[in-house]
């Protein structure tokens, strides 16, 4: 389960950056806060994965 998260979290971080690049691209700045937040989001999800890594 450890390795498919971690690619889940690479996956929603890559989502999230092309997100904010989209809506600097277009001048929506909704969409760019959008996917910081999603990069945000996977940022600690991958936090926690590193955690539960260091206790194994």
């Amino acid at each position: 389960m450890g390795l498919d998260d971690k690619i889940k979290n690479t996956a929603e971080d890559v989502a999230g950056k092309a997100k904010e690049g989209w809506g600097k691209a277009t001048g929506n700045e909704r969409l760019e806060a959008e996917g910081q937040a999603d990069q945000t989001k996977a940022d600690l999800k991958q936090a926690g994965e590193n955690v539960k890594d260091a206790f194994k």
